[in-house]
C-alpha cells in the first residue's frame, strides 16, 4: 500500500494554522473538535500515512497552552447509547477519554452535560466525574434555540448557562459521539466570555471533507460513505463561492445551519468573523498529501469496504437498508462495483473450493491471509492463528494451539454449550494463546504481533459459503 500523506508536516502545518487562528482573537479560542481524538482509524484507511493518533500528538504539541471541555447529551446517557466500534455506551467512553487525557497531563476543564432535564443516569455520571476530580456542568435546553437570537441572547438563553472556567488560550471542545452540543457549549462559552471583556474567537477542526479537495474526489466520497447513517451530503459551500468564487466542499448540516450561526457569532462579538462555513475550518489536509493517486485508490477501497460493512449490519437488522442504497449510489458515482477489492474475489473463490465459510484478512504489505472454519476453529479463529504466523515468520504446519489444551477446551464446550457449533472463537484463541505461551518461544513470537495486527492498515472481509 503506497503511502499516500505525510504525517510530519501535517504536525508541523496543522499547528500553524491552529495559532494563526488564535491569534486572530485575543489569544483565546474555543476549537470545536470533530471526529475522533484517539484511534482515528477511518484517516488512516483513506490517507495512507496518516497516523491514527495524529489528532492528539498534534494536541501534544499545544500542552502548556491547552485545556480540554468535553460535552455529553444527557439524553444519551439515559438511553444508554453504544459506540459500535468500542462496545461500551458513551459515559463510559468520555470516562475513557478523560483517563487518557490525564495520562498525557492534557488539563480537562470540566464535562458539559448538555439538555439535561433531570434524565436517568446523571447522578452516577456526575458521582463519576467528581472522582475523577473534573467538574460537571449541567446545561438545559434554551428553548428557542438556534432560530430565536433574541431569547438566546437572554436571561432565560446562554446567560442561565454555567461558565466553564477556563485559562488556556486553546479550548478544544470535543465529545465521546455525534449531536453532543460542541457548538452549543463553545458560544456559550464565548458569550461569557465576551461579557467579561474577553474577545475569544471559536474555530472549527474537522478532517472530513476536506474543504479543497474536489466533490468527487474519493477521500470526500469515502467521508460521505462512512456518515451514510447520518444522512451527510456532501455539497459545494454556496457561502464560500459567492464570496470568494472559489469552490469548497463541505456538508450539508454546517451549510444549512451557517445563517444562524453567523447571526450568533456576530451578535456576540459585535462584527462579521466568517463568510463561510469553510471560513470557520483550520483544516491543512490537502496540503500534506503527497500521492493524490494513492489517496484516491484508498478513498475508494474505503466507500466499497463501507458498503460490505452496511450490507453486514443490514443483514443484522441494526442499519436500515436505505444507508446500503446510499453507499451503492455513492459507488455509483465512482464507477465502482463490489468486486473492486482484491480481497473479496479471492475469498469467495477459495469458500466455494472449499465448500466452507471463508474469513481472510489483507496485511500492510498487501498479502492476503485465509482462515477456514472448522470442527475445532472458526473462520476468524484460523484466520488470526494464519495472520500471526505470517507476520512472525513461522511455518504454516507450526501448531501454536496445544493438542492437549485444545482438546480439554472443546470437550467442555462440548458439556456445557447450547450452540451446535463448539470450535475455538477469537476470544477463545487469545486464551488459549496465553495459557500455551509459558512453555512455546513460537507463542510467545506469535503473540507479540498481536499489536501490529490491530494496528495495522489491514482489510478483512467474510463469505458465508451457507
Amino acid at each position: 500500500m503506497k503511502v499516500a500523506f505525510d504525517h510530519e508536516k501535517y504536525l508541523k502545518i496543522q499547528k500553524e494554522k491552529i495559532e494563526e487562528r488564535i491569534k486572530k482573537f485575543d489569544n483565546k479560542l474555543y476549537l470545536e473538535f470533530g471526529g475522533k481524538l484517539f484511534d482515528d482509524l477511518h484517516a488512516s484507511r483513506v490517507l495512507p500515512g496518516f497516523k491514527p493518533d495524529a489528532k492528539i500528538e498534534l494536541l501534544k504539541q499545544f500542552r502548556n497552552d491547552l485545556e480540554v471541555i468535553f460535552c455529553i447529551n444527557a439524553n444519551d446517557i439515559e438511553k444508554n447509547k453504544i459506540r459500535a466500534d468500542y462496545g461500551i455506551n458513551y459515559a463510559q467512553d468520555l470516562i475513557r477519554l478523560i483517563e487518557k487525557m490525564q495520562k498525557m497531563d492534557i488539563l480537562v476543564s470540566g464535562v458539559a452535560i448538555n439538555m439535561y432535564t433531570g434524565q436517568n443516569g446523571i447522578e452516577k455520571l456526575i458521582e463519576n466525574l467528581k472522582n475523577k476530580g473534573i467538574e460537571p456542568y449541567l446545561f438545559e435546553p434554551i428553548v428557542g434555540y438556534p432560530n430565536d437570537i433574541e431569547k438566546i441572547f437572554s436571561k432565560e438563553g446562554f446567560d442561565k448557562n454555567p461558565y466553564i472556567k477556563t485559562s488556556k488560550k486553546l479550548v478544544v471542545v470535543t465529545a465521546p459521539g455525534p449531536n453532543s452540543g460542541k457548538l452549543a457549549t463553545c458560544l456559550s462559552q464565548m458569550y461569557h466570555e465576551n461579557k467579561k471583556g474577553v474577545r475569544a474567537g471559536y474555530a472549527k477542526y474537522e478532517t472530513f471533507p476536506v474543504w479543497n479537495m474536489g466533490l468527487l474526489h474519493p477521500v470526500n466520497v469515502a467521508y460521505e460513505a462512512s456518515t451514510a447513517d447520518l444522512g451527510d451530503i456532501n455539497m459545494i459551500d454556496p457561502f464560500h463561492m459567492q464570496q470568494y468564487n472559489i469552490e469548497a466542499v463541505n456538508y450539508n448540516r454546517d451549510i444549512s445551519t451557517f445563517p444562524i450561526l453567523k447571526n450568533m457569532l456576530n451578535s456576540i462579538m459585535g462584527q462579521n468573523i466568517y463568510n463561510s462555513p469553510t471560513d470557520m475550518g483550520v483544516n491543512m489536509i490537502k496540503g500534506c498529501i503527497v500521492d493524490d493517486e494513492a489517496a484516491k485508490e484508498a478513498g475508494c477501497q474505503e466507500v466499497i469496504r463501507r458498503y460490505y460493512l452496511a450490507e453486514c449490519d443490514i443483514k443484522k437488522g441494526i442499519c436500515p437498508q436505505e444507508v446500503g442504497e446510499r453507499i451503492a449510489t455513492l459507488m455509483t458515482k465512482l464507477n465502482l462495483n463490489k468486486e473492486a477489492r482484491s480481497i473479496v474475489g479471492s475469498t469467495i473463490k477459495k469458500a466455494e473450493e472449499k465448500k466452507t465459510n471463508i474469513v481472510a484478512i489483507q496485511l500492510k504489505n498487501g498479502k492476503i491471509i485465509t482462515g477456514k472454519e472448522s470442527k475445532l476453529l472458526s473462520a476468524s479463529s484460523a484466520m488470526l492463528i494464519n495472520a500471526l504466523k505470517e507476520l512472525a515468520g513461522l511455518p504454516d504446519e507450526q501448531y501454536l494451539l496445544s493438542p492437549e489444551v485444545l482438546e480439554g477446551i472443546f470437550k467442555t464446550k462440548q458439556k456445557i454449550s447450547y450452540r451446535k457449533n463448539y470450535y475455538l472463537n477469537v476470544q477463545e484463541v487469545l486464551i488459549t494463546l496465553s495459557i500455551c505461551r509459558a512453555n512455546n518461544a513460537s507463542v510467545e513470537k506469535a503473540i507479540e504481533q498481536l499489536e501490529k495486527l490491530s494496528r495495522t492498515r489491514s482489510t478483512r472481509f467474510i463469505h458465508s459459503y451457507k
